[in-house]
């Protein structure tokens, strides 16, 4: 009883944790499914209908909690008026996702009211609506078939006469009519490819005991045709493991190559079925419906449960918005579909721009702009400045950095006011906050702004903009000069040429004056640069003569004052003499003169057992490598240096890849171990498998496995195990304490899809720098892990997590050293940790050509990316490589 009263008090304890924990993040999805499954055990039904009801506005519920939903409500339902909440439920239930098994209870239960009344027509209405649903499914569509086909025999079976009653002319038609129903589902069920076909033809033959009709036939040896076609699909899902995936995908492409719509969607039904988390398979389906089936409550309810499946999606919420305006849904719900669309927590900053501007798309194309003023175009207006607030306000505040740094919302706002609603007051006005939000300064933004003023302006405004645009242009004033000058040739007088041709060249002496001290600092600092590392050079050259002049034995010392006492000994070659020669000038010098027994000198008289380990000593520091077994061959290193017997361990650890030819453990003069080898095989295949081992623990430290290669032949060769580009189905992990353990990453992350490997990243001495790499089954549980995870706590550590995305390895900038007046690039975008020192640039910043903006992230931290600018490049190529020294002579030579 006491055990009983304890595990009670402990489930009613983890109840109000949960409903806690429900009441602070409402879209914690596993947390809703443990509170079900509590309340469930504890018999709470009241609270248990609330959860049930409270996920399932939140989420799509899967087939097992539904059909666990509703054999619990059914159990409860004992009035005709829970009867018919019953009915509701399965109503709901079936529009979350295409489920043989929930239409299948859903026409069993409607089977129990026929006695009510209208009863018999409601079950043959939800066995009709089975039959559109999942009747084609191959291999669950037969179910429903047969179910429908007993409950019009049991029917039938109520309809015939009893032996000796006359059956009068209605109850004949009746039953007709009723047999009637039976054949043409026999002949709807022969014409669809389904599993087993074989026995239901048998069975229907049984049944009408007469020859079927020719037609029949006919339409039932195509349908198996079809079915023969489909067989190895079917067989192929039969044989995969869960989510199928792949096997499903194959199977779109047959379906969509065939070119049956009906096919194609409950093929696509049984898919996402499966595989309800993959927003790629989601987008395909509605794409798919909006262009070709195009059925209104079809295509309108796959939208809905995308959109509830996969919420952190912009791009499904965006199509959604446009099906909804495509199919002329009320305002109403395209508006609040667009406000959940904004509670939905999206990754990225730049997602809910995105979807600003969809929505803000849709609000415009509502306006009859012929009119001087509506309600649409005041509503358009509003939105746009509560987007611009939202933007700046929430985004900002939630992301530390703006989605829309060039501003293209209040861009676009500026162009209806300006084009549509002839109000270049109100887009002058919408350009001056976009110039005071940073953008003064690039010349792309001026340009933008002089022509929609060219377009829909006056003259005397084009001019001003232009002439800001010069006082304030930083990035590519000459082209801004130029505009200036071509304007003025076009539209100004000789007072106006005058004014631009002044202004314009005073800003260029001040721009190249600015580049000049520019050049001459940063030459100055480069020349600092290389002084310190020069200085650091020297720095540690003299460390290591200092250790090694304090590691030398005392015998040299010893010798010069025995030089001072004796006199001076004949005089040494110039020629470097090796370590075992050194050691034996040094003993024969020793016995000379009579230094017995002093320090420094180990033996006097090397005995044969000790002159032959030296010298088996001597011969084992040289490893003879033969490069035509390169590929019979691994090479090991970063072992411990104090690993006891390497050569027997080496052998232990790779024996169970092939036959061992020969282990070359690599020494240094003296006979110590110095951590790597090379070991041979002698097959192929046994080396190509020992590379599995790379990065594998041995005695504390990360033992290092690479393909032996002779950099000689190959110098660009070089072994990294791991990707370094954007792996979506990985997440990377910082902030970890040293002392998490890999027990200890799965706990944490195994609540958020599968698991295949975890990384723990280590030093080469095997201590953990904090870090790690977890990679999931798809994409898609790798996203609601980084949702679920960034920011929590691991033992009082808070952990960052966001999309693997490693930085690219060696990776050098390649800057432009010329002007242009030619065409403009826009400014460029420096990420979360702004220009490292990595990035340091040895070409003056006045004559570097910014690259096209293109942001990536590399795990967390954006980083730029050089995309735009192959006609820029190529003309760098050809142009002479210039020194930071010439940079400063040219620009400072008078």
């Amino acid at each position: 009883m006491d055990d009983s009263s304890d595990d009670e008090q402990e489930n009613e304890a983890e109840i109000q944790r949960l409903e806690e924990q429900l009441s602070i993040s409402a879209y914690d999805y596993n947390c809703h499914i443990d509170l079900i499954k509590l309340l469930r055990q504890e018999g709470e039904l009241v609270k248990l209908r609330c959860a049930r009801q409270k996920m399932s506005e939140l989420f799509p519920l899967t087939e097992e909690l539904w059909l666990d939903w509703l054999k619990d409500e059914i159990r409860m339902a004992e009035k005709p008026h829970d009867r018919e909440k019953v009915y509701e439920l399965f109503e709901k239930a079936i529009k979350d996702y295409i489920c043989p098994e929930i239409w299948l209870e859903y026409a069993q239960y409607s089977i129990g009211g026929i006695g009510l009344q209208g009863g018999i027509e409601r079950a043959r209405g939800i066995f009709d609506r089975a039959l559109t649903a999942v009747g084609l499914h191959m291999t669950k569509g037969v179910a429903i078939w047969e179910a429908f086909r007993e409950f019009e025999n049991a029917i039938l079976g109520t309809m015939q006469a009893l032996p000796g009653t006359i059956v009068t002319p209605d109850q004949q038609e009746a039953t007709n009519k009723q047999l009637d129903r039976v054949h043409a589902l026999f002949k709807r069920q022969l014409a669809i490819p389904l599993l087993d076909m074989e026995s239901t033809y048998a069975e229907y033959e049984e049944w009408a005991d007469e020859v079927l009709n020719e037609s029949v036939k006919q339409f039932y040896k195509k349908a198996l045709q079809q079915m023969e076609k489909r067989k190895p699909f079917e067989e192929a899902l039969l044989a995969a493991d869960p989510p199928k995936l792949a096997e499903y995908q194959a199977y779109i492409d047959f379906e969509v190559k065939d070119g049956d719509p009906a096919r194609i969607q409950i093929t696509f039904e049984r898919t996402l079925s499966e595989n309800c988390l993959v927003p790629d398979l989601w987008a395909r389906y509605t794409v798919y419906l909006d262009r070709k089936l195009k059925i209104k409550h079809v295509v309108l309810s796959a939208h809905e449960r995308a959109v509830r499946n996969c919420p952190w999606i912009v791009g499904l919420w965006k199509r959604y918005l446009l099906a909804l305006e495509r199919h002329q849904v009320e305002h109403k719900i395209v508006t609040d579909t667009f406000e959940k669309a904004l509670n939905a927590g999206f990754i990225q900053a730049t997602d809910y721009v995105e979807l600003w501007q969809a929505f803000l798309d849709y609000l415009r194309r509502r306006v009859d702009f012929s009119e001087d003023s509506s309600k649409e175009l005041e509503e358009l207006r509003s939105a746009y400045s509560r987007g611009v607030d939202y933007l700046k306000q929430d985004i900002e505040q939630r992301f530390s950095e703006s989605g829309d740094p060039s501003c293209t919302i209040l861009q676009n706002w500026a162009r209806i006011e300006a084009r549509l609603c002839r109000n270049m007051q109100k887009a002058r006005e919408l350009w001056d906050r976009i110039m005071t939000k940073g953008n003064a300064k690039y010349a792309n933004m001026w340009l933008e702004y002089f022509n929609l003023e060219r377009a829909h302006g006056d003259p005397q405004h084009c001019r001003k903009a232009l002439h800001r645009a010069v006082q304030c242009t930083t990035d590519y004033p000459e082209h801004v000069s130029e505009v200036l000058l071509t304007f003025e040739r076009v539209e100004g007088s000789l007072d106006d040429w005058d004014l631009a041709v002044e202004k314009t060249e005073t800003r260029m002496n001040h721009i190249n004056e600015w580049r000049a001290k520019a050049a001459v600092k940063e030459a100055l600092q480069t020349k600092q640069e290389e002084e310190k590392t020069s200085q650091r050079k020297k720095g540690r050259s003299e460390k290591k003569a200092a250790k090694k002049a304090q590691k030398q034995p005392t015998t040299g010392d010893k010798r010069k004052a025995d030089e001072e006492e004796w006199g001076a000994l004949p005089d040494k070659p110039n020629k470097k003499r090796r370590a075992g020669e050194l050691e034996e000038t040094e003993e024969a010098m020793a016995t000379e003169c009579g230094l017995f027994g002093r320090k420094g000198i180990a033996k006097t008289v090397e005995t044969p057992a000790q002159q032959k380990h030296k010298a088996v000593v001597a011969t084992r520091n040289k490893v003879l490598h033969d490069n035509s077994k390169d590929d019979l061959t691994v090479f090991v290193s970063n072992l411990a240096y104090s690993m006891h017997d390497p050569e027997d361990r080496i052998k232990e650890i790779f024996a169970s890849f092939g036959q061992i030819a020969d282990i070359r453990l690599v020494y240094s003069n003296r006979g110590h171990f110095r951590g790597y080898c090379y070991v041979e095989f002698k097959e192929k295949e046994a080396a190509i498998n020992a590379l599995k081992l790379d990065r594998q623990e041995l005695e504390g430290r990360p033992m290092f496995i690479s393909p032996c290669v002779d950099k000689a032949k190959n110098p660009e060769f070089k072994v990294f195990r791991y990707s370094s580009s954007l792996e979506k189905h990985k997440i990377f992990i910082s902030g970890l304490p040293f002392s998490c353990t890999r027990e200890d990453l799965e706990e944490l992350c195994k609540d958020h899809g599968n698991l295949k490997e975890i990384r723990l990243v280590t030093n080469r001495s095997g201590k953990p720098k904090g870090l790690a790499y977890v990679e999931f089954e798809n994409e898609t549980q790798a996203s609601l892990a980084v949702l679920k995870l960034d920011g929590n706590v691991l033992k009082d550590h808070t952990i960052s997590v966001a999309i693997s995305n490693p930085p690219q390895r060696k990776q050098t900038a390649n800057f432009e050293t010329g002007r242009t007046s030619g065409s403009f690039l826009p400014r460029q975008v420096y990420g979360a940790r702004g220009k490292g020192r990595t990035q340091l640039a040895l070409v003056p910043r006045a004559l570097q050509r910014l690259p096209a903006p293109g942001t990536s992230t590399e795990n967390g931290t954006l980083r730029e990316q050089d995309d735009n600018a192959k006609g820029d490049s190529t003309r760098a190529a050809d142009m002479k490589k210039m020194t930071n020294a010439d940079f400063a002579k040219m620009l400072l030579r008078k």
